[in-house]
């Protein structure tokens, strides 16, 4: 059981990027401790937006101490810019934690979705409403960047406190992987 640690989730983008603050209390339970959205549509210089996640990513580790970023990572679409555009988003992010000695995992929004609401394909309202009811919170939909960012947050909850997905091959789930990989934790 994972315990006393706090989890940043980052929704990375150009124009809006999410973030979403969970803390693992005592009980191994997560909390909803903050969410939000950077606005950054006004914005029009590339290199000032990158200079803006870093300064604001980092204010946020300030604030929460997070021993752990999880931050969605980029998928490829129909345009190759955007896709350089959020991977740039994502690193300014990620040197904005990692600068601070937090351990940064990434997670394709798959993923997230797969472990949040049991569907990969699921809608961003759809994800919304199963990290709202797990955590016992209650928002508008228009913080959609926001609960995506609280459920990359929840999906390195979930892998952590998982002892598959803690398998040192990293890329099984079988039980007997799990075996195989953790052999002082078989009791025979």
């Amino acid at each position: 059981m994972i315990k006393n640690r706090t989890i940043l989730g980052i929704d990375p983008g150009t124009l809006l990027l999410g973030y979403g603050v969970i803390r693992i209390n005592d009980a191994g339970k997560p909390e909803f401790v903050d969410m939000g959205v950077l606005d950054m549509r006004r914005m029009k210089d590339m290199y000032r937006k990158l200079e803006f996640i870093h300064e604001k990513v980092g204010a946020l580790c300030e604030l929460h101490h997070p021993t752990d970023m999880a931050v969605e990572s980029p998928f490829f679409g129909k345009d190759a810019q955007v896709l350089l555009k959020l991977g740039r988003a994502q690193g300014a992010a990620m040197i904005a934690a990692i600068s601070r000695g937090i351990a940064v995992t990434e997670y394709a929004p798959r993923l997230a979705k797969m472990v949040i609401c049991g569907n990969g394909a699921a809608s961003k309202e759809q994800v919304s409403l199963m990290t709202q009811r797990t955590l016992g919170i209650n928002f508008a939909n228009e913080k959609l960047d926001a609960t995506d960012a609280l459920a990359i947050a929840m999906c390195h909850y979930y892998q952590l406190s998982s002892p598959l997905a803690g398998s040192k091959s990293g890329k099984s789930s079988s039980w007997e992987a799990f075996v195989r990989d953790n052999p002082g934790k078989i009791k025979k």
